[in-house]
């Protein structure tokens, strides 16, 4: 059958079940071949009592094939009377509205959504129904069944047959892989939880392992005789008693000298290994004989024994480190590694893994460190072992201290500030060269008064950077209120007005105006933006006077306080998009990371500072990309030459988005923006389908970090 075109289209059948069950039927979406966008699955609705299926569909790109998938169950079934078809974006919007299990059918609901309908098209119909697809598709789940444990049933739990393949991988891996050595301290944990963690080493598909556990627990006799009992099951299970009550770094420095293996992974109790978890180590560092540390992702473990929680996470991301303990479980280091840094440190209990993880990252090279992106450790969740808010405190403490010579060792300028956030994040504070740089803030405007006023009088009254310049380069306004406050601003301190008399492109006209100051630092910030915290600039201009960083973004907000960016991330619908778009201020993100300060792969250009020599170094920004992505691709060159870009939530500003420039709403204007997706991805192509900064388990149809479904290339390897 020929390709379908990109657009909205609803598909109607019924599903009638002989035997078994009909459990999440799907669609699976191939993109014609030369599409930037990743394959995905759609979960549909139903089948309901009547064994209808129906749901609404959205192709971004042209869609090569489909492929109908009744069940993630064995089932015999039959189908009749399915069909797909085109339909307008008023029916989708109709749909949406009247449409499965969103508790508005019945007589008058076309009515109702058609009356809601009209009361948006000042907004823009398309605004509206692509705000409200996401949602739909998460409605069309089965009650009480949430997005992760449909996950793990489609995509990661393991079948017989997948864990005998393993189990065959391993083998065939013989001797050529490292000995593991897995390193626990044990203290008063229940012998069932114990039980839990020992049994699933046991379970590992790889051999070339040893277990060396310290036991520490003098009031716990039970404990001692489980790890008596698994320590006559299988010699490789080495188990030392203290013989005093040591602390905890002292405990875990003796398993260190007990182990053998030419890597060790950090094992808590409370742990629990996936079957093929260490084979999945050991065949990294069999492919790279010259890694040094390899972490994985994990979830936890209800008190049920449900999956909930998964923790995806980036490659090699230093302020993500310098943020939180990112690399969590499972991490394995290099035995060598571990004992040049010092192994354990006592005072550090609390934070042991996060400042030894440290220790270790300083004296390795990026290339090193592996990321394997895949679910490998469930951490056990019990109530019985919960954090106190005073070891809360405690882990804070330890972790700021461990965080604090960090920076020492590296010769950073910096320190950490207590911000009001979860005990184990942190803030970096990195203080400003002296002398203070000054910052040359490039703001291109044409007419809009309002907005240019807006942006100049906040910047002026609010932000406390000691030297800083406002270069406003007027693009051919004509507007006579506006030309007469250009006037008023060239007789202002710290403000310069330079006319540009030549048809509008974003990337000329601040390429223009750099040649044209002479700050070491240079600012691109949109006519549009308005300051919130007063210390914004001292912010972004700290991380961008490190020699390591390149572009610096900041959090903006829309003016109702929802976030329009929190860093871009590559491959959204194609390209790229805005992280946390339409999401509350206060919006945690995946795993803590819109609290944080990180390494992104871009920011947006609309408030963007960077210094002066990797501007130049780069060339500026590409003229042939006059409008959009321009930023992104100016990140990717940046990003190339070794820099790394950064994103802080704690320079926060307002962002009126587009609002001086409207919409691409012309046929000029599509024709335009057409060319530009086209030059980004001739330029960069798979490139915006790798982000370091993301993970392919994680959805490129999606802004919040939602799953993907299915995992792209290289993500979970278990299809069950």
């Amino acid at each position: 059958s020929p390709p379908l075109a990109p657009g909205w289209y609803e598909v109607r059948g019924n599903l009638e079940v002989r035997a078994g069950k009909a459990m999440l039927p799907s669609l699976y979406v191939r993109y014609a071949e030369g599409s930037a966008l990743a394959n995905t699955e759609l979960t549909l609705s139903g089948p309901d009592a009547t064994g209808r299926v129906s749901a609404l569909l959205l192709f971004y790109d042209t869609v090569q094939s489909l492929a109908f998938y009744p069940s993630i169950y064995p089932a015999r079934f039959v189908m009749h009377d399915f069909s797909l078809r085109r339909v307008s974006r008023w029916h989708a919007l109709r749909h949406m509205l009247g449409g499965p299990r969103l508790g508005t059918q019945g007589p008058g609901s076309a009515g109702r959504a058609l009356a809601w309908s009209r009361s948006v098209t000042g907004r823009g119909l398309k605004r509206a129904t692509d705000g409200l697809y996401a949602d739909y598709r998460r409605r069309l789940h089965p009650p009480g069944l949430g997005d992760y444990e449909i996950w793990t049933r489609k995509y990661d739990t393991l079948s017989a047959i997948e864990l005998a393949a393993f189990r065959r991988r391993a083998q065939a891996l013989d001797d050529r892989g490292p000995l593991i050595s897995l390193l626990l301290a044990v203290d008063d944990i229940p012998a069932p939880s114990l039980r839990r963690c020992l049994d699933r080493v046991l379970d590992q598909v790889w051999a070339r392992w040893e277990l060396c556990v310290v036991d520490r627990a003098t009031r716990a006799p039970q404990v001692s005789s489980v790890l008596a009992e698994y320590a006559r099951r299988d010699a490789r299970i080495r188990v030392m008693r203290c013989e005093r009550d040591e602390n905890i770094a002292e405990a875990s420095n003796a398993v260190l000298a007990m182990a053998r293996g030419e890597f060790v992974a950090l094992l808590d109790a409370d742990d629990q290994l996936r079957p093929h978890a260490l084979l999945r180590v050991a065949e990294s560092i069999v492919a790279d004989s010259g890694l040094a540390i390899v972490y994985s992702d994990e979830d936890r473990l209800d008190p049920a024994g449900q999956r909930i929680d998964p923790h995806f996470k980036p490659d090699w991301n230093p302020d993500l480190l310098r943020s939180r303990n990112y690399f969590g479980h499972l991490t394995s280091i290099r035995a060598a590694l571990v004992r040049e840094a010092g192994g354990f440190r006592a005072g550090l209990e609390d934070s042991r893994d996060y400042d030894l993880i440290l220790r270790c990252v300083e004296q390795v090279e990026p290339e090193q460190i592996r990321h394997i992106p895949e679910i490998l450790c469930h951490r056990h969740v019990t109530a019985d072992r919960a954090t106190t808010g005073r070891d809360a405190t405690q882990v804070a403490a330890t972790g700021a201290r461990a965080l604090t010579e960090h920076l020492q060792r590296i010769g950073a300028d910096a320190e950490i500030e207590s911000s009001g956030l979860p005990p184990g994040y942190h803030r970096v504070r990195w203080h400003l060269p002296r002398p203070v740089p000054k910052a040359s803030l490039i703001i291109p405007t044409r007419d809009r008064l309002e907005l240019l006023r807006t942006c100049v009088e906040s910047i002026l009254a609010k932000s406390t950077h000691p030297d800083f310049e406002i270069v406003v380069v007027d693009n051919q306004s004509g507007d006579g209120a506006t030309l007469r406050y250009l006037r008023e601003l060239e007789t202002r301190e710290n403000v310069r007005v330079l006319r540009y008399d030549a048809p509008f492109n974003y990337s000329a006209i601040n390429n223009w105006a750099a040649h044209q100051c002479d700050g070491p630092l240079i600012g691109l910030v949109n006519n549009d933006i308005e300051v919130i915290t007063p210390d914004w600039l001292e912010e972004m201009a700290g991380f961008a006077a490190r020699p390591d960083t390149g572009a610096v973004g900041a959090m903006l907000y829309y003016p109702d306080d929802t976030i329009q960016h929190a860093g871009v991330l590559l491959g959204m619908l194609g390209l790229a998009g805005h992280i946390g778009a339409k999401k509350p201020r206060g919006w945690a993100g995946h795993a803590g990371r819109g609290l944080v300060a990180q390494n992104l792969s871009a920011v947006t250009g609309a408030c963007l500072l960077v210094r002066r020599e990797v501007f130049e170094e780069v060339g500026g920004l590409d003229e042939r990309l006059p409008v959009a992505f321009n930023d992104i691709d100016f990140c990717l060159r940046v990003r190339a030459r070794g820099y790394r870009n950064v994103w802080t939530p704690f320079a926060e500003l307002y962002h009126h988005e587009s609002a001086s420039r409207g919409d691409d709403d012309t046929v000029e204007k599509m024709a335009r923006s057409n060319s530009e997706v086209a030059f980004m991805q001739a330029r960069w192509g798979q490139a915006l389908r790798e982000d370091p900064a993301y993970n392919p388990n994680l959805s490129l149809q999606s802004q919040h970090f939602e799953l993907a479904f299915p995992p792209r290339d290289g993500a979970a390897t278990t299809l069950g």
